[in-house]
């Protein structure tokens, strides 16, 4: 179990250049290295998602819930004296 020596990857490319033949390898070598380019740019945008500059700020404000009937908090929009209307009532 020893280092790969130079011979080995003489014989790597002849195998490759009989299975592969001579206008596959650069092609085959250009797509190879598109792909490490573009699975290099993904890491690196994901050890910067993990990076965090700042805190992220608390979201504060009023949660308006939507009734299926378009009453607001038990309240039909339509009305104009502010009491709701039959349907919310009778629920």
């Amino acid at each position: 179990m020893g280092a790969l020596k130079p011979w080995h990857v003489i014989v790597l490319v002849v195998v490759l250049m009989l299975l592969f033949g001579a206008k596959r390898m650069p092609d085959a070598a250009r797509g190879l290295g598109r792909s490490l380019r573009i699975f290099k740019s993904e890491v690196k945008e994901m050890q910067k998602d993990d990076e965090v500059d700042e805190p992220a700020q608390p979201i504060t404000g009023k949660v308006v819930r939507r009734d299926v009937d378009g009453s607001v908090n038990g309240h039909v929009s339509g009305t104009h004296d502010g009491e709701p209307s039959s349907a919310s009532r009778d629920r």
